[in-house]
C-alpha cells in the first residue's frame, strides 16, 4: 500500500482519537452540572475498573490482530489473517463475558472495600456503587469483540472504519448519557446515583452503535476480501497453537500502557475514602476525589494524548530502525518521540495549573473553588509523566526490550500501594496526587535508565532541548501570571463563570502565542518536529 495511504489513514485515525478525547472532555461540563464532584466520584468508581477489565480481557488482542494480519497480508497470505480474526473474535467473546460475569458479581464486594468504614450520609452509599459498577458492567460483554474487528481493519491499513466506529461510539454515548442523566435529574426529579447508573450504561449503547457501523462497513467490504482470499496461491497453514503464541507475544506489552493509569487510579479508589476519613476528613472526600480523578484528569489528559499520538506514531519507525540496526536514524527519531512530548505536554501542564482557579472554574463550578482548582494545580504536572511512561513503554517495546516495562509499572505501583495513605494523612487529599506523581516519575526514570543501558542512548541532544524549552516555558508562565495581574482589577474568576472562562481564554491567548512564537522563531518547532511548519511561515514569515 502507498506510504502517502498509510500516512492518511494514520492521520484520520490521529484525528478520530483526538475529537474522541475532547468529546470525553466536553461533556463532563454538563455533567458535572447535573451531578457534582459527588456524582463524578460515583461514575469514576464504576469506570475505573470497567477499565481495567476491559484491558486485561482484550489482553493486546485487537492491536496484536492488527499487527499479525498486517504481517500476513503483506506476504500475501491472507487466509492466516482471516483465521486469527476468527480466532481472536472467540477469545474476545469468552473473555468478555468472564469479564462481565467478574464486574457484575464483584460488586457488592468492591462498594464494600472501597466504603470499609460507615457511609458518609452526605456522600454515596455501598448500594449505590454496587449498582453503578453492575450497570456498566454490561458494556464488557460487547466491547472486546467490537475491539478485534477494528484490529482486523487496521490490518489492512483501512483505518476508517475503526475511526469512524469510534467517533460514533462516542457521541451516542454522550447523547445517552447527558440525555439519560438531564431526564432522570430535571423531569422525573430522580436521585444523582439513579442518573449517574444510567450515564455509566452508556457505554454499552455506545459499543452497540459503533457495532452498527462496523458491520455495515463488513458487509460492504467482505466481498473485496474474500476475493483476496481466493486469488491468493499460498498460505503459511500455521497449526492453531502456533497462531495464538505468536499472537500473544505480540499482544502483551499492548497492555501495559493501557492500564498503567487505571491502576494508579484504583489504589485511591480503594484507599482514599478511608484514608480522609481516617484524619477527620469524610465530608470531603468523595468532593475531593472526583474533582481529582475525574474532572481534574479530563482536562490534564488531553494535552498529552494529542503528544503521545504524535509521539507514538514513530513506534513503527523506531522498530524498523532498530531492526535494521541504523542506530543514529534509531536514535534521532527517539529523541524526537520525547522532545513531542516536552514540547507540548510542558507548557500545556504548567499553564493549566496557573490557571488552576480559572480552568476549573469556567468549566465546571465555583462551590469549593479553593479546594477543587488547588488540587487541580497540583495534579496538572503528573500529566507529563503520564506521556514520558507511554511514550517510553513504547520506545522499549520498539527496542525488543517491552517486558522490562512490566518491572517499571510493578515498581511504580508499589509506590502508589505503600505510599498513598500516609501520604493522605501527611498531605490531606493532595497527598494521593504526590502518590501517582511518585510511581509514574518512578516509572519513567526505570523506562529511560533501561532505554539508555539497552542501547547507549544519549541524552545530551534531549537535554539541551528540554532546557531550552523549559526557558520558553518560564516566559510564558510570566506572561500568563502578569496577563491575570492585569486582567484582575477588572475580571475575577471569583465573580462568576462567564469571568473566569473570558480570564482564561485571554491568559491562554497571550500565553500559547508567546510560547509558539518563541518556538518558532528560535527554529525550536520546526527541529523537534522534523519539517517546516507551513501554516505559521505565512503568517509569522520568519527569515531563515
Amino acid at each position: 500500500m502507498a506510504t502517502s495511504t498509510i500516512l492518511r489513514g494514520t492521520m484520520l485515525l490521529t484525528a478520530a482519537t483526538f475529537l474522541s478525547k475532547l468529546l470525553g472532555m466536553l461533556y463532563v461540563i454538563p455533567f458535572n452540572h447535573l451531578v457534582g464532584e459527588t456524582g463524578g466520584a460515583l461514575f469514576y468508581y464504576a469506570y475505573n475498573p470497567y477499565n481495567i477489565l476491559l484491558s486485561i480481557s482484550t489482553i493486546g488482542v485487537p492491536l496484536a490482530v492488527s499487527k499479525f494480519v498486517s504481517k500476513y497480508n503483506s506476504l500475501g497470505d491472507y487466509e492466516t489473517g482471516r483465521r486469527m480474526f476468527k480466532s481472536g473474535m472467540l477469545i474476545m467473546l469468552i473473555t468478555g463475558f468472564v469479564a462481565f460475569l467478574l464486574l457484575y458479581l464483584s460488586a457488592d464486594l468492591m462498594a464494600k472495600l472501597i466504603l470499609a468504614r460507615a457511609d458518609n450520609p452526605k456522600g454515596n452509599s455501598a448500594e449505590d456503587i454496587a449498582m453503578v459498577i453492575r450497570m456498566v458492567s454490561f458494556a464488557l460483554i460487547i466491547v472486546p469483540a467490537m475491539s478485534i474487528v477494528r484490529g482486523f481493519f487496521q490490518g489492512y491499513q483501512s483505518m476508517g472504519p475503526t475511526a469512524i466506529s469510534q467517533v460514533v461510539e462516542q457521541i451516542v454515548r454522550i447523547i445517552f448519557l447527558l440525555s439519560a442523566a438531564f431526564v432522570i435529574v430535571n423531569v422525573f426529579n430522580g436521585s444523582i446515583s439513579t442518573a449517574v447508573g444510567y450515564a455509566t450504561f452508556a457505554a454499552f449503547v455506545g459499543a452497540v452503535a459503533s457495532c452498527i457501523v462496523l458491520f455495515l462497513y463488513w458487509r460492504r467490504r467482505k466481498t473485496y476480501l474474500d476475493r483476496q482470499l481466493q486469488q491468493q496461491t499460498h498460505t503459511h497453514d500455521i497449526p492453531t497453537r502456533d497462531l495464538f503464541k505468536e499472537l500473544f507475544q505480540y499482544a502483551g506489552p499492548f497492555v501495559l500502557v493501557g492500564i498503567a493509569t487505571p491502576l494508579y487510579q484504583q489504589v485511591d479508589v480503594f484507599t482514599f475514602n478511608n484514608a480522609m476519613d481516617a484524619i477527620g476528613l469524610k465530608d470531603i472526600s468523595e468532593f475531593a476525589l472526583g474533582s481529582v480523578n475525574f474532572y481534574s484528569h479530563k482536562l490534564v489528559i488531553i494535552p498529552v494524548t494529542i503528544a503521545t499520538g504524535l509521539s507514538l506514531a514513530m513506534l513503527p519507525a523506531i522498530t524498523k530502525s532498530f531492526t535494521e540496526g541504523k542506530k543514529s536514524q534509531m536514535f534521532y527519531q527517539m529523541n524526537q518521540s520525547f522532545q513531542i512530548v516536552m514540547l507540548f505536554v510542558l507548557p500545556a501542564v504548567v499553564g493549566l495549573s496557573l490557571l488552576s482557579n480559572e480552568a476549573y472554574g469556567a468549566l465546571f463550578d465555583l462551590n469549593r473553588i479553593d479546594l477543587t482548582s488547588n488540587l487541580l494545580a497540583w495534579y496538572a504536572p503528573v500529566g507529563l509523566f503520564y506521556g514520558l511512561f507511554a511514550v517510553s513503554s513504547s520506545v522499549l517495546q520498539g527496542i525488543n526490550q517491552q517486558k522490562f516495562a512490566v518491572v517499571s509499572l510493578s515498581a511504580g505501583l508499589l509506590i502508589k500501594i505503600i505510599l498513598n495513605v500516609p501520604l493522605i494523612h501527611l498531605f490531606e487529599a493532595k497527598g494521593a496526587i504526590f502518590g501517582t506523581f511518585l510511581a509514574v516519575f518512578t516509572a519513567v526514570l526505570l523506562n529511560i535508565w533501561r532505554i539508555i543501558v539497552s542501547v547507549e542512548f544519549p541524552m545530551r541532544e534531549l537535554i539541551k532541548r528540554t532546557m531550552l524549552i523549559v526557558i520558553f516555558t518560564t516566559i510564558m508562565a510570566i506572561s500568563v501570571l502578569l496577563t491575570k495581574w492585569g486582567l484582575s482589577p477588572f475580571l475575577f474568576y471569583r465573580d462568576g463563570q462567564m469571568e473566569a472562562l473570558v480570564v482564561l481564554i485571554i491568559s491562554i491567548t497571550v500565553g500559547a502565542g508567546i510560547y509558539l512564537w518563541l518556538s518558532y522563531s528560535s527554529t525550536l518547532l520546526e527541529r523537534v518536529l522534523g519539517s517546516r511548519v507551513r501554516v505559521l511561515d505565512k503568517f509569522l514569515r520568519r527569515t531563515r
